[in-house]
This record gives C-alpha cells, sequence and structure tokens, in this order.
C-alpha cells in the first residue's frame, strides 16, 4: 500500500514486557523495519510493567516485579505446574483489572495515539476497556508472539481487537471465538529481528574459518544449544549427554553461571560456550541444528536458518509453547522428545543422512517475511479506522 495514503504521520504505541525476551525484541525489530521503510508512523515502545509497577502486588509479596520472577522461574526451571501458576496469575490480573484499566487510560489521553499495538498476553481486556474508554474509535491491534493462543483470557479476548496471527492454528482460534475474518490477519509466522534476513550467505571456506576461530571442526556437524535469554540448566546434562561424541555451540544468554559451568565441563568433542549475544543469527549461520525448549522466537529463527531442530514437550513445558512442538511435527521440521534423556540417540537420529535432507527440505518450505508485513497490515487497519469516523 503506498505511504501516502495516510496524509500525516501516525502515532503508534508498541506495549511489551520483559518477561521474557521475546515481547522487547519483537517490539524493537518491527520497529525497526517501520523506520527503515520509512512508513509514515511514530512508533513510542511502552514497557507495560512500569506503568504497572505501582499495583504489582507481585512486587509487593516479593520484592519482585511480575516479570523478573517470570524470569527467575525460566532460568531454574521451574516451570512444573506452570498451566497452574498461569490460572493463579489471571485471577490475580482480574483483581486488578479496574486499577489497570484507570491507570493505562491516563496513558492514552496524555499520548494520544491513533493505534495501539499489543505485542504482550494476559493484559489485552485491560488495554481494549482502556483505549474505548480514552479514545474512542482508535483501533487495538494484538500481534501474537506465540505460535498459537493459551485460551482463556490469554492472547485474545472477546471484545474489539484486530489480531494479527503467525498460524493456521491461530487464525482457527480467532474464529472460534467469533472474531470477524476482517480484523483477523495471518502472515506468515513469527517476528524475527531483521538481522536474520539482511545477513550475506557465508561461503564453505568463510564459515570454516570461522567454525575453526572458534575451536569447532568444520568436517564435523555443530549443534546449536540455545534455551532463550536466561538459559536454563538443562543445557548441562544435554552438553554431559552429547559431547562426547557431538561437538556444540551453546549460548547461555544472562545466566553467566550456566556459562561458566559449561566452560568447566569435560568435554570429549570440541565445544564454544557464550554468554549473552546480539550475534545469535552469526552462530546460526555456523551450526547445523538446533537443539533448545520450543519457543517460538529461538524456534522460528532457527528455522528460518535452514537449522531442524530437536525439542521436548512435558510437563515442565510451558503452556503457551506447548502447541508448537506439534507444530515441529506437522511442519517436519525436526524431532520431538518427551524429554532429553536420549539426546545423543535423538542427535544421532536427526544427522542419519537422509532423514537430516527431510528436515532441512522441510525448513526451505517455509519462507516467514512477517516483520515486512506486518507494517503493511497496520496501515490498513488505520485506513479502516479514518474512514469509519
Amino acid at each position: 500500500m503506498p505511504h501516502d495514503t495516510i496524509e500525516v504521520l501516525k502515532k503508534l504505541d508498541f506495549i511489551f514486557f520483559d518477561a521474557g525476551g521475546g515481547h522487547r525484541a519483537a517490539a524493537n525489530a518491527l520497529r525497526d523495519v517501520i523506520q527503515s521503510q520509512q512508513s509514515p508512523f511514530q512508533v513510542r515502545l511502552v514497557n507495560l510493567q512500569e506503568l504497572l509497577d505501582s499495583i504489582d502486588v507481585f512486587r509487593q509479596l516479593t520484592g519482585l516485579r511480575l516479570q523478573d520472577l517470570y524470569n527467575l522461574m525460566l532460568k531454574k526451571g521451574w516451570t512444573l505446574g506452570s498451566p497452574q501458576l498461569t490460572a493463579g496469575m489471571h485471577v490475580v490480573i482480574r483483581m486488578f483489572h479496574r486499577k489497570q484499566v484507570r491507570l493505562l487510560e491516563t496513558l492514552w489521553r496524555e499520548n494520544q495515539p491513533d493505534l495501539v499495538v499489543s505485542l504482550i498476553p494476559n493484559f489485552n481486556r485491560a488495554l481494549g476497556e482502556s483505549l474505548r474508554r480514552a479514545r474512542p474509535g482508535v483501533p487495538l491491534v494484538t500481534v501474537l508472539t506465540d505460535i498459537a493462543d493459551y485460551p482463556p483470557h490469554f492472547w485474545m479476548e472477546c471484545q474489539e481487537q484486530y489480531l494479527i496471527c503467525g498460524s493456521d492454528r491461530a487464525v482457527e482460534q480467532a474464529l472460534a471465538m467469533k472474531h470477524a475474518e476482517s480484523k483477523v490477519f495471518r502472515v506468515s509466522g513469527m517476528i524475527l529481528n531483521p538481522k536474520f534476513y539482511e545477513m550475506a550467505p557465508l561461503s564453505a571456506e568463510q564459515r570454516a574459518a570461522e567454525q575453526a576461530r572458534l575451536g569447532l571442526d568444520p568436517a564435523r556437524p555443530v549443534g546449536l544449544v540455545l534455551f532463550g535469554g536466561q538459559g536454563a540448566a538443562v543445557m548441562l546434562d544435554i552438553a554431559l549427554k552429547v559431547s562426547g561424541r557431538r561437538q556444540l555451540l551453546l549460548i547461555c544468554g544472562h545466566n553467566e553461571k550456566l556459562a561458566a559451568k559449561l566452560r568447566a565441563l569435560p568435554h570429549m568433542a570440541p565445544m564454544f560456550v557464550e554468554g549473552f549475544t546480539k550475534d545469535v543469527p552469526k552462530y546460526m549461520q555456523l551450526a547445523d541444528y538446533f537443539i533448545g525448549k520450543p519457543g517460538p522466537g529461538s524456534l522460528s529463527e532457527a528455522v528460518a536458518m535452514r537449522l531442524p531442530v530437536i525439542v521436548e514437550r512435558n510437563a515442565w513445558t510451558l503452556p503457551q509453547e506447548r502447541y508448537n512442538a506439534e507444530w515441529v511435527r506437522e511442519q517436519g521440521v525436526g524431532i520431538v522428545l518427551p524429554n532429553f534423556r536420549r539426546i545423543a540417540d535423538a542427535v544421532d537420529e536427526l544427522l542419519e543422512p537422509a532423514a537430516y535432507a527431510r528436515f532441512r527440505s522441510a525448513t526451505e518450505r517455509l519462507h516467514n517475511r512477517a516483520v515486512f508485513e506486518i507494517p503493511e497490515i497496520l496501515e490498513r487497519i488505520l485506513r479502516l479506522a479514518n474512514e469509519a469516523q
């Protein structure tokens, strides 16, 4: 759509928080693409956690923000029973709903946004209600950063709400909730950092040189182990089971203690350990397959880089990520395990030449351009809102 269809610069509020790294990363990626495309938008990033700090009951009880408690849970692997924890969190959110709405109403009156884009779950009811009160006619657009919803009251609510979905499953969920087809948009996947599209491909010689620089053997497959921005203790078990036969590249995120333990781990095969890095695309260029949790971000990044995946799905898997394991099977892009106890055998199975070729071919059938598709959808929604006034 040509940009001159919207005559004046429109103000967009992008709502995110730091419970996990995916919401901020998606907001930043989308903002960067909008700016690079010279779209007629003025984007403002709004950290909802900071806005709601004064009524964060979790902080009042524990001294930790809700998002920090969530990140600690991921870091320690305390995810067993997470469906019940999610239900309990929703009870608390409902208890403070009116206060959330009042704080958000004040924000909308001060910011005067023309469009609000939510990149977070759990709070879309409060976002929608407050926006209708303070700025009637201003659309709320919820961009799912999960492959599918985890109802009820996660991403989708029974309210006026545009939905941008990265899978057929999410679209089906939206339509089943009676959202109008005209307000449900299908894009080709999850939002990825533009770096994943901007990198020049490495020649075989360049790739081998980079692998050798990290102490890896270019003649052998490299497994990339990544469990989000907080790392995970299970990476130690994976390294113990796999590093006797296979070389690994492990990224630990902000978990410095984990990185230190991995570096001190005896290993027969070459192993490189990295902490927090913004060069995940570069490291994925050097890998041949991916091992991790079925998080929507890292899973989509791996598939975009044509890496077959090995993930687990069990009672410890976050409830909103359980469908992602089904998605791996449906798309044929890797192996789903009940746990990582037999990870060494799974790696052998994945790297069997015929199997690896099949998994790799499946990744090549998927073409995710969501971060470039969404700005045009936002323009379309704004145009419809303008026409309705």
